[in-house]
């Protein structure tokens, strides 16, 4: 009984010493981002592929429909004039905000997410320059490390009206370390959160310089160190 007790104990200790070299150090911040997004208002169309065999299928499968009588479709067609029809008119899927390349609007790139940066200064900036980056705030005093990304976004956008924050937990996190070129850089930990945007077509953002709606194609763009990591992250 003693040397289960005593090898129980054990056990303890080394779990112990285990768990804390798992946890980050005292001087390490955590920076909570959010990548909030705007989905899709139109449906994407198809890949030429798809539509070619969706184009064949239904050519197939007109010379084994069914064929009902005169009768049944004059009656099926005098039932849809009525005093209540309606003449429908598609509307356009290219706006003004696509030919005028406007990335402050929300109403472009309808058939594509788009995803909302900021033009400031970020925690663990190399030089004073303003750059592009995602809503974030370092973790503080906050219960949770959603409700940091919450205040993250709030800071920009006023209040959460209109957001939907997907979930509790981050959905990816990249850990930041000082190299020889950048041996002043602090080492931080950066966990993102999704958020979408709900009924809403603007947002009065402040507290930033500049802002801009993106795909994620541009995206990448705007971050080429980090291109590989962001492609892996953001699902389109």
């Amino acid at each position: 009984m003693m040397q289960r007790m005593r090898s129980s104990r054990s056990l303890l200790v080394k779990s112990s010493r285990l768990r804390g070299y798992c946890t980050s150090s005292s001087s390490e911040k955590i920076v909570a981002s959010v990548l909030f997004e705007r989905l899709r208002v139109v449906i994407p169309k198809p890949d030429p592929a798809v539509y070619a065999f969706q184009e064949f299928k239904f050519n197939w499968q007109q010379q084994f429909r069914r064929r009902y009588p005169d009768e049944f479709l004059d009656i099926a067609k005098n039932r849809a004039k009525g005093e209540y029809q309606m003449d429908y008119v598609p509307a356009p899927r290219i706006t003004e905000a696509d030919k005028n390349n406007d990335r402050k609007s929300l109403y472009r790139a309808l058939d594509k997410k788009l995803y909302l940066l900021i033009f400031g200064k970020p925690f663990g900036a190399t030089s004073d320059k303003p750059v592009w980056h995602f809503p974030e705030k370092v973790y503080d005093s906050e219960p949770t490390l959603r409700k940091c990304a919450e205040s993250a976004l709030k800071s920009v956008l006023g209040d959460l009206t209109h957001t939907y924050f997907v979930g509790n937990a981050p959905m990816a996190h990249m850990a930041i370390q000082p190299t020889e070129e950048t041996p002043d850089l602090p080492s931080y930990k950066r966990f993102f959160f999704k958020c979408s945007v709900v009924a809403a077509s603007k947002y009065n953002i402040s507290n930033c310089e500049d802002f801009v709606w993106v795909t994620k194609d541009e995206l990448l763009e705007f971050f080429p160190e980090q291109a590989e990591f962001f492609n892996k992250m953001i699902i389109s």
